[in-house]
């Protein structure tokens, strides 16, 4: 069995067979022949969750950067969106109290443009924030970073001609299809995948093993963590730009500091180093907060109220799992492995995968 999977032809037939039953589902989605708009509404904001994580594993996991900027990146982006997409028509309604800066108020731009901007902002912000900040080291580089997503929130809630404050902005156009979500993210994690599996992705791969020795062997150290850093904000801008166009409305309370620890829970727990990994725990932790939400609601059993089940349960039965979780699989779901087919037919066979150095592991 393991000869025909190893064959390069069969592992060529699998993908496309994997990805046809994938086109398919998404079609049926689509259609609503399964499922319904809360169905779509999760699976989408999975897909987001999966670029923003996956840009988040890009500098923390591959890189061994340790930052917590996600949020302000993601704010970029889903900012850029709301403020060049909404209809020239609806800004006045919007911009009520504060009236929209004259030159922001006669530009409307296509959702492809606008999503592409606050990503190359986010990136643009990133590297003047990296070039200061990325010569820290561990909790300090953590604090710093920290401390600039909220300063990019703060900023967000007084820039009122720009970004309507602590009203945000509503009425931004929806997109009609999953396929905008599933296709960007494909792209843009198709994207990190390639850049992981470069020369490039080598050198981060080497300083985050040991810098020393990876700056002996001629690897520009601070080059190559602006330019880790400069990516991860890019697709974190394009994955809040996509938020945007999901909720149809953005305000700051929506990128509180805490957002960025739903990311980092998700790289812990899918494999700190590991793009698979971190795409399961992304659609497990979306849909498993979502399954929990029953037990945020009252429940009563024949006329008598449980007390426990109140809003807040939920989170202490998803943390009591995680920590289960984390001690049964101390270095996440697949720790700096890759989903392969050779890796599912051994793990079901209960064999031990052979780790192979250099090599990406896309299925």
């Amino acid at each position: 069995m393991m000869d025909k999977i190893n064959n390069k032809k069969n592992r060529i037939f699998l993908n496309i067979l994997l990805l046809v039953i994938f086109a398919a589902i998404i079609i049926l989605l689509d259609t609503n022949v399964i499922g319904d708009a809360y169905i779509r509404r999760i699976l989408n904001l999975s897909a987001i969750y999966a670029i923003v994580s996956v840009s988040m594993n890009l500098v923390n996991g591959f890189t061994g950067l340790f930052s917590l900027g996600q949020a302000g990146f993601m704010a970029i982006g889903a900012y850029s969106v709301a403020i060049f997409t909404v209809p020239l028509a609806e800004r006045a309604k919007i911009f009520y109290i504060t009236p929209q800066n004259p030159v922001l108020a006669q530009i409307e731009l296509p959702f492809v443009a606008a999503l592409l901007l606050g990503g190359f902002l986010a990136a643009l912000v990133a590297i003047l924030i990296g070039m200061p900040v990325l010569r820290l080291k561990s909790d300090y580089l953590a604090i710093a970073t920290l401390g600039f997503s909220e300063i990019i929130r703060i900023v967000f809630t007084n820039t009122k001609s720009i970004t309507n404050g602590a009203l945000g902005i509503k009425s931004i156009p929806k997109m009609p299809t999953m396929w905008v979500f599933f296709g960007v993210a494909i792209i843009s994690i198709g994207f990190m995948w390639l850049l992981i599996n470069s020369s490039y992705g080598r050198a981060f791969k080497a300083i985050r093993e040991d810098e020393v020795a990876a700056e002996a062997m001629g690897i520009n150290l601070f080059k190559h963590k602006v330019m880790s850093f400069g990516v991860g904000a890019f697709f974190a801008g394009i994955g809040g730009g996509l938020l945007a166009t999901l909720l149809a409305t953005v305000d700051p309370n929506q990128f509180y500091f805490t957002v960025t620890y739903n990311f980092l829970l998700i790289i812990v727990l899918g494999g700190m180093g590991s793009i698979s990994g971190t795409i399961i725990a992304s659609f497990v932790v979306t849909a498993g907060l979502e399954i929990l939400r029953f037990f945020d609601e009252p429940l009563a059993l024949f006329g008598i109220n449980i007390p426990l089940f109140r809003p807040g349960l939920r989170m202490v039965i998803f943390s009591i799992l995680l920590m289960l979780l984390v001690l049964f699989f101390r270095n996440g779901l697949l720790g700096q492995k890759e989903l392969s087919w050779q890796f599912i037919f051994d793990w079901l066979s209960g064999k031990k995968t052979r780790k192979k150095t250099g090599e990406g592991g896309a299925a």
